[in-house]
Parts: C-alpha cells; structure tokens; sequence
C-alpha cells in the first residue's frame, strides 16, 4: 500500500475539506460509494488542508477549518471505549462542518461485549425472540430448513460484534458479510458489507430489520430525502434549487 499523499474532497454533512490523505485514510473514507468522507476518517492535522467549504456559508475558503475535540474515553460498551470525539467548525459562521467519534478496544485480542445503556431506561418485559426461516436446498425425499434466531437492532447492538456476520436480503438471500458499521455525508449510521462479488457496499441502518446470528434486511418504504440530487446524490442543503455539487435543478 502506497504511503504517497493525495489531495482528495473529504465530505461532511455541513460541506467538505480538501486535504492530503493516504491510502488507507482513503480507504476509512469509503463507505462504499463514490466518495470519500471524514467522520470514518477522524481527525486529520491542520497542515494536511488546502480547503475547505462551508454549506452555511455557501463558500469555499482557503487552509483548514477549526477543528475541537475532546476525550472523553468513555466506556461505550464491554471492552470498547469512545477514545475521542471532535468536529470541523467553519472560521466564518462557527457551523459544523463534519462530526466523528473514534473508539477504542481495552484488550486488543479480546470481543467487544454489549453496550453501556446511555440513560435509564424503565424496566420492561424482554422481547420475545423471532425465528426467521433461511431456506436450505431441497434434497429428494426430505426437506431441510435452519431457523436463525435474531433480535431487533437498536441502540444497543454492538458496533464491532456484527463483524463476519452473514446479510440477508428480505427474500432470505445472501447478500454478503458485514464489515463494518460507518457513516453517510448525512451522518446517518448505515452497514458497510463485503458483497458476494467481493466488492463493497452499504446499506442504510434502517433498512435493517434483524439483527441475530445472521442480519436479516427489511423493505421499508423508500423516503425522499430533501435536497438530495437525483443525478449525484449529493445532499444539499433544504431549500436548495440545484445542486451544489454537480449543478443539476432540484425537484
């Protein structure tokens, strides 16, 4: 892998840095798409940016923008701590420009467990576990099927614990292996997989409808985001009339 530095548009959900990444920078700021973004990234040293462009401002401005962290290392869940969280802040207008968290294993060779629950919760009953049926291949004389028992995903499915996991599609098939869990330019969580051609994809979070021994996908319906261009798919902000990335008159 090269160590070569390259100038590339790193998206955020307020607008985007130019900055000097390497490969593997690069390859944390894949979700799976066209381009790259930040929050996968982290936080990146001030020198690395040429630019940087403010979607409040509607303005690009030369050098880095502020960048505030903080560390908290805070235990998120069972052997997983939140090592640093920080954000890109417009010089101009003090916006966000992009969030990220970066999160730490206490014991490197060891699982990460469930999370921490955020806030007290009142006690309710436990969910009653759903068996999904994966259709096996027929043989002569004899039917098999294999159940996988699975839960409803929330706030409390681990991040890391999903790794390896098997994808399922809502027709029961498999679509490919999870990799990792990362973020959109809207920093809405969705599923990075492994496909069963090998290359990467990502699927929004709530097009997950179980999360067990396998992750089964749901159908919800589909939902038009405002300002998102049909022809890039670029989010722009509410209110736009073309698109900020490519140019192209909004619906």
């Amino acid at each position: 892998m090269s160590s070569e530095l390259r100038i590339k548009k790193l998206r955020g959900s307020g607008g985007y840095v130019m900055a000097r990444v390497t490969d593997e920078q690069q390859m944390k700021g894949n979700l799976g798409g066209p381009d790259l973004f930040l929050a996968p990234i982290g936080r990146l040293d001030a020198d690395k940016i040429s630019k940087h462009f403010c979607n409040t401002c509607e303005k690009e401005f030369e050098g880095a923008p502020k960048i505030e962290f903080e560390n908290p290392n805070e235990e998120v869940a069972e052997n997983l701590i939140l090592a640093e969280r920080g954000q890109y802040i417009c010089n101009t207008c003090e916006s966000s420009i992009a969030e990220y968290r970066e999160f730490k294993k206490q014991d490197e060779a060891g699982d990460v467990g469930n999370a921490k629950p955020i806030e007290a919760a009142p006690q309710v009953e436990p969910p009653q576990q759903v068996a999904e049926n994966i259709p096996q291949p027929i043989e002569e004389h004899e039917t098999q099927s294999t159940k996988e028992t699975t839960t409803q995903p929330g706030p409390a499915t681990s991040v890391s614990s999903i790794e390896g996991r098997a994808v399922y599609d809502e027709n029961a098939n498999k679509i490919g292996i999870a990799k990792q869990v990362g973020v959109d330019s809207t920093q809405s969580m969705v599923l990075v997989i492994t496909q069963n051609d090998g290359t990467e994809g990502s699927i929004p979070w709530k097009n997950i409808k179980k999360v067990g021994e396998i992750i089964l996908l749901g159908n919800p319906e589909e939902s038009v985001t405002p300002g998102k261009c049909s022809n890039c798919e670029f989010t722009n902000k509410e209110g736009s009339k073309f698109c900020e990335e490519c140019g192209t008159a909004l619906q």
